[in-house]
């Protein structure tokens, strides 16, 4: 599994595999080349949001999922969609564009919601491949920030061509604050985190992702916002608990080169802590 050479062999088999035991994506990859979310989950990381649990369920809560037909945009290894399956959906359905992540939700789901229909298709976001207006609710979460602005309109427009009038679309990406911060100093925050997590990450002010939803036809019901805390300590237990933590930390630990990795990304989110945050909306398709 590329440059696991420097880990013990447990931990390399083990932390190449999400839900179930099976495969992570980009579990091929060598940790220099690994996606800064997905060498979190190789680790141990299971909580991916930028706004951490805290965040995920207070816009789960802005969100009526019971008895509803939900979409839900990239899944990763399948927390949220516990959330979600746990509110008693109508049906659930994932779209992700990787393999891994269908075979991950695709055995999550069938185990923890026998009696809910679900499934997970290999599809982009941008092209879901499903039939409009079949949902009511579509949630999608740090996924708009990894998209250029056309990808993120793109993507708009699927969940807004997905949900029923009143529909519900839900995100939660990382933010930038102020609304009025320098365009130089945005420009210097999307380079540093393009370096350190492997991924041309493109966050927005709070005042950017609502024009740009409000700009594809949705209202705005309610936005909120929690510290961009991905590595604290306080943030991990609260997302992980105790045993979470020392299973991640075990893991860095043992492995010089993950080591390097996660403390240049924690010394990136901290050098940004102030200009970066978790931001998440919950917006409406406007009734006919």
């Amino acid at each position: 599994m590329g440059t696991q050479t420097t880990n013990t062999a447990p931990q390399s088999t083990t932390n190449a595999q999400g839900n179930g035991g099976l495969p992570l994506p980009q579990s091929d990859r060598d940790v220099e080349h690994l996606q800064g979310h997905w060498l979190l989950a190789r680790i141990g990381k299971r909580v991916l949001r930028p706004g951490g649990k805290k965040l995920t369920g207070r816009m789960l809560a802005k969100t009526e999922l019971e008895g509803k037909d939900v979409v839900e945009f990239a899944p990763g290894l399948g927390r949220t969609t516990q959330l979600i399956l746990g509110r008693k959906p109508k049906s659930y359905r994932g779209v992700d564009r990787d393999p891994q992540v269908v075979d991950i939700i695709t055995k999550l789901t069938a185990e923890n919601a026998p009696s809910i229909p679900t499934s997970c298709a290999l599809h982009d976001a941008a092209d879901t491949g499903l039939e409009s207006e079949s949902a009511d609710a579509v949630i999608g979460e740090a996924m708009l920030t990894m998209q250029t602005e056309r990808g993120k309109r793109a993507i708009i427009a699927e969940a807004y061509r997905l949900l029923r009038a009143g529909g519900t679309y839900s995100i939660h990406e990382l933010g930038l604050q102020p609304d009025d911060l320098p365009e130089s100093v945005k420009d210097e925050v999307r380079k540093a985190l393009a370096r350190s997590i492997k991924v041309n990450a493109r966050p927005l002010t709070e005042k950017e992702w609502r024009e740009l939803l409000e700009s594809k036809g949705f209202e705005v019901l309610w936005s909120g916002k929690e510290p961009m805390a991905l590595l604290d300590m306080r943030r991990n237990l609260a997302d992980e608990g105790l045993g979470g933590v020392l299973r991640i930390l075990r893991n860095v630990l043992g492995n010089k080169d993950i080591r390097a990795r996660v403390m240049n990304m924690k010394s990136t989110f901290h050098k940004y802590s102030k200009e970066l945050n978790g931001i998440a909306f919950v917006v409406r398709k406007p009734a006919k």
